[in-house]
């Protein structure tokens, strides 16, 4: 039996700064579009029974003040698809993909840089986190059949810190680089 390979994900060199040196990385660039089509393309050059383990890796802004640190989501969801509306009109439309192995916490992605006070309340309503990639990834391993996990530090709290979100990403990846050293 062989060990099933780990594919690290991350949307931006910095955040995948720190990943050990035996870890094949994908950098996806930033949002949906550019991480659901780089991880697609990435796991179809596999075949179907040797899929790797996808571990998505980034900074998150917390949507509550009481979080910080490194985080395992359990669910994540796609926060900017009118997914209610699409299903009114008989079309299906997946806004939210369970994760085994998390923490329980739930990561709403979006393509919005979220640094506006009233959109990130509004967010935690619904979830713990927000990034930009988290759901693209995770869909695209549903739909190539890959495991998929999601880890995210944060680096703000998706307010107007998160404009000073280059000077915190070295710090995450430190946390995040350690993390995979530790589990993988």
């Amino acid at each position: 039996m062989t060990e099933v390979p780990v594919l690290v994900v991350s949307a931006t060199r910095s955040e995948a700064a720190h990943v050990p040196a035996r870890f094949e990385v994908l950098v996806t660039g930033i949002g949906k579009v550019d991480a659901a089509i780089a991880v697609t393309e990435s796991l179809s050059r596999y075949p179907d029974s040797a899929r790797p383990t996808v571990v998505n890796i980034g900074t998150a802004g917390a949507l509550h003040g009481h979080h910080a640190g490194l985080y395992v989501p359990s669910e994540v969801l796609n926060h900017d698809l009118s997914a209610e509306v699409l299903r009114s009109l008989g079309y299906p439309a997946q806004e939210r993909i369970s994760l085994d192995g998390g923490d329980g916490s739930v990561l709403a992605t979006g393509d919005v840089f979220v640094s506006d006070p009233v959109l990130r309340d509004e967010l935690a309503r619904r979830a713990d986190l927000v990034d930009m990639e988290g759901f693209a990834v995770a869909a695209a391993c549903v739909r190539l059949g890959a495991r998929c996990r999601l880890v995210k530090h944060v680096s703000d709290h998706a307010d107007e810190s998160a404009m000073d979100w280059p000077a915190q990403v070295d710090a995450s990846a430190r946390i995040l680089g350690a993390w995979l050293a530790d589990h993988y």
